[in-house]
């Protein structure tokens, strides 16, 4: 899906701000997700079988909130001024293959 250079560049600015009060910015980017807002372009990636991604599946919003929680956790303490695409790889091919 559409990644947006300005959220991007907003993560950055941010998180070079913020940084001094122990404060990171991380822009998720998700591809397609299965939610009621999508639900059109889902049930069409699903009826004519459209590989939408080199995974070919359409991800859950809790594979969204999986890195939401890393990004938050210790784990991700490292990160900053970054955006991590979740996509399944869809910017690797381009949107619908």
């Amino acid at each position: 899906m559409f990644k947006s250079p300005a959220l991007i560049n907003l993560t950055q600015m941010l998180a070079k701000e913020w940084a001094k009060d122990g404060i990171r910015a991380v822009c998720i980017a998700p591809g397609l997700v299965r939610t009621e807002l999508a639900a059109g372009l889902v049930k069409r990636v699903e009826e004519q079988g459209i590989q939408i991604n080199p995974l070919g599946m359409i991800s859950e919003p809790a594979d969204i909130a999986a890195i939401a929680l890393v990004a938050a956790s210790p784990a991700g303490r490292f990160l900053t001024a970054t955006t991590l695409v979740v996509d399944g790889g869809e910017m690797s091919t381009g949107p619908f293959g």
